[in-house]
């Protein structure tokens, strides 16, 4: 029996629809993005005053400075906002599977979920899209990462990141759906290479604004992101990720991005406990992942038989085992040895 034209309106509407879960800075900014390819948005808020005041001014006051775009649709529906067949989760990687498993009974089979987050999941050591595998398994996980900041994407600057999803044809027809001219995604089916990345570059990024807030020199943040992208490598491919993927976007990309700019907040948090303040005024609120992401990093490289020193650092300061001092005293009396 043919569907009734309603349904066939609907399903179709669905295919040509985006829907980004999440209305902070992040959610937004995708959203605008998406936008700018020609798509129908909706843009998911889980606060419906927040969603009426977002959709009736197009102002969202965690992007201050930018317009969202007009045609984005922002509700507070969850049956609207998952009434498409590519859902972007714009949400921080320990609440994903608290959103995934809201949304999961009414996802369609076979819809794009991606995740955007760039961490693990403490407790359980699961990456993002194999919380969304076990939570949806009727739908196809993907991973988007690489270096770009929230600004930068809303305002339509160049960016490129990397989208990553298991078969080679479903990577590729997100990278399509996604792109502009200016929001530029490379697609990969390393998966496991593109979360390592944007996972451990975030705890390298708190290491390298620790460098900064203690005033150690240029030379030495030269000399710790490059030490953390060796760790970064060695995790990585322990781990099954492709090397070409840790050097690219989504690995060295993100990391030398993280490392270099105080719009990311892994950095400025860093530069903060390297300043002296504790753990709590450090984050001043703000949302860094990789003080979540620090310890399970640690767990899994152990486990592993991997050495990540600096990860180790990084971990054993915001644990309040070692003071930043501490800290960069241990890296420094480590053996002299070959570098690889």
């Amino acid at each position: 029996m043919r569907p009734h034209p309603n349904e066939r309106s609907r399903t179709m509407s669905a295919h040509k629809t985006i829907s980004v879960i999440g209305a902070g800075a992040w959610g937004t900014a995708l959203a605008n993005a998406v936008a700018n390819a020609d798509r129908s948005v909706i843009l998911y808020a889980r606060d419906a005053e927040a969603a009426e005041r977002i959709a009736t001014t197009r102002i969202n006051p965690k992007l201050p400075g930018i317009r969202v775009d007009d045609d984005v649709i922002v509700t507070a529906d969850s049956t609207r906002a998952t009434n498409a067949r590519t859902v972007l989760l714009a949400v921080p990687a320990q609440n994903l599977r608290a959103a995934i498993t809201t949304l999961a009974p009414k996802l369609a089979d076979g819809t794009h979920v991606i995740a955007t987050a760039k961490g693990i999941e403490r407790g359980t050591r699961k990456f993002m899209t194999e919380i969304i595998a076990e939570v949806a398994p009727q739908t196809i996980a993907a991973i988007l990462s690489g270096p770009s900041f929230a600004d930068d994407i809303a305002r339509g600057l160049p960016t490129a990141v990397t989208i990553a999803s298991r078969e080679a044809p479903d990577a590729a027809s997100l990278a399509y759906k996604l792109g502009t001219p200016a929001f530029r995604p490379y697609h990969t089916t390393d998966v496991r290479g593109v979360e390592i990345g944007g996972a451990a570059k975030n705890v390298l990024a708190i290491a390298a604004g620790i460098v900064i807030g203690r005033k150690l020199g240029a030379s030495a943040l030269a000399a710790l992101t490059t030490r953390g992208f060796a760790e970064l490598m060695r995790f990585g491919t322990a781990l099954g990720a492709q090397p070409e993927t840790l050097t690219g976007l989504s690995g060295l990309g993100d990391l030398v991005l993280s490392c270099s700019s105080q719009q990311s907040r892994n950095l400025s948090f860093g530069i903060a406990l390297g300043q002296g303040k504790t753990v709590n005024e450090a984050s001043g609120g703000k949302l860094a992942e990789g003080s979540f992401t620090a310890e399970v990093l640690l767990e899994m490289a152990r486990a592993q038989g991997i050495d990540m020193p600096i990860s180790e650092a990084v971990a054993a300061v915001l644990n309040g085992q070692l003071s930043t001092g501490d800290a960069v005293d241990m890296l420094l009396a480590r053996p002299i040895k070959a570098e690889r």
